[in-house]
């Protein structure tokens, strides 16, 4: 494990000289809230290594020696929003084994069905929920943290010759320069969005009033307390809550029995608040209308789903990939607007 100045500025020196560098996160988020980078693991020529942004050491030395270079990894998405957001750090270029998988039609992508399929090595699954911020890590935690970029490079070279074979291999390096590009730039927030939580749509404006506050209630509980939100209150609990509020109906017995004093009279506090809330204040039910497309949109439309199908079905990959159906309905409408949307190998193929 390094963590310590000094064990970083020794390590540099490999990750520099090093041919190819694979890389993977381990977060707390079923543990925390809000998350953070637990675990960094590295692998190199050298060997497998863990680093531990938690330790009282700068980790910038160690993300400045990943720049202009190409990272492997596999899923990358969170683990880039995760650096983007705790480490603002972004990568230059990047493979993800994953997402080659996908372009190459394997149904099963996960990191354990590939090694296992392309490598014959079976990954013991390992302690997938643990919580990564606990030290010191048990052995079987630093086991299954090192499995998770051991074998990446040799996957890697198996996937970029099939992609090769396959004339995908730009298809690849476009989605992932895409991937880069979009876990790069920082999630809009709606402050009349965010509280908006599964089921909310079926609720009338009284009962959008309390579940907005229930919601703001629930995320100063949750970061005071460092738990994921749902350990605070649930989304059916709350939904319930609201409902009953509104309506004038018994809300007491939804409450959990168990829960904290201090945090109940918080709870009751809240509903209070949002009982206090006046009509003209109360947030609007959101109605999303669908445009109904004319006839020759929908002509458009089964021709674009014709070829994109037709072609998925000729690469043997998932029409998604090309082109999901709400992008479809966008082209259909407008084509010179959303086609520039499009990565390059996706437009040539709806073309």
């Amino acid at each position: 494990m390094i963590d310590t100045q000094e064990k970083l500025a020794a390590f540099l020196p490999v990750m520099k000289s090093a041919a190819w560098l694979a890389i993977d996160t381990e977060a707390d988020s079923l543990h925390a809230y809000p998350e953070k980078v637990c675990l960094i693991q590295i692998s190199t020529t050298a060997g497998d290594r863990l680093v531990d942004p938690l330790a009282d050491m700068d980790i910038n030395p160690f993300l400045d020696a990943l720049v202009g270079r190409e990272l492997i990894f596999h899923a990358a998405d969170y683990d880039l929003r995760l650096l983007k957001k705790h480490h603002d750090f972004t990568p230059t270029e990047i493979f993800d084994t994953m997402l080659a998988a996908r372009l190459l039609g394997e149904k099963q992508f996960g990191l354990g069905a590939l090694v296992e399929k392309f490598l014959g090595i079976k990954l013991d699954k390992g302690p997938q929920k643990a919580d990564w911020a606990q030290r010191p890590l048990t052995p079987r935690m630093i086991d299954y943290a090192r499995n998770d970029t051991k074998h990446l490079k040799t996957l890697e070279e198996k996937l970029r010759a099939e992609l090769t074979a396959k004339n995908r291999l730009a298809w690849h390096q476009e989605s992932c320069a895409r991937l880069i590009a979009e876990s790069s730039v920082p999630p809009v927030i709606d402050p009349d969005d965010v509280w908006r939580i599964k089921g909310s749509t079926f609720l009338e404006s009284p009962a959008l009033a309390v579940l907005r506050e229930l919601w703001h209630w629930r995320e100063t509980e949750a970061v005071a307390a460092s738990r994921p939100p749902f350990f605070v209150l649930s989304h059916e609990t709350m939904i319930a809550l609201a409902v009953a509020v509104s309506e004038a109906q018994p809300f007491e017995p939804l409450i959990p029995p168990r829960m904290h004093p201090r945090r109940r009279e918080h709870l009751l506090a809240a509903i209070r608040a949002a009982q206090a809330v006046p009509p003209e204040q109360f947030p609007e039910k959101i109605r999303h209308r669908s445009q109904r497309p004319t006839e020759a949109e929908f002509k458009r439309f089964c021709e674009l789903e014709r070829t994109r199908n037709r072609h998925a079905q000729e690469l043997q990959i998932d029409p998604t990939l090309i082109a999901p159906k709400s992008v479809l309905g966008n082209l259909a409408r407008d084509w010179e607007q959303h086609a520039p949307d499009l990565m390059n190998w996706q437009r040539e193929l709806l073309s």
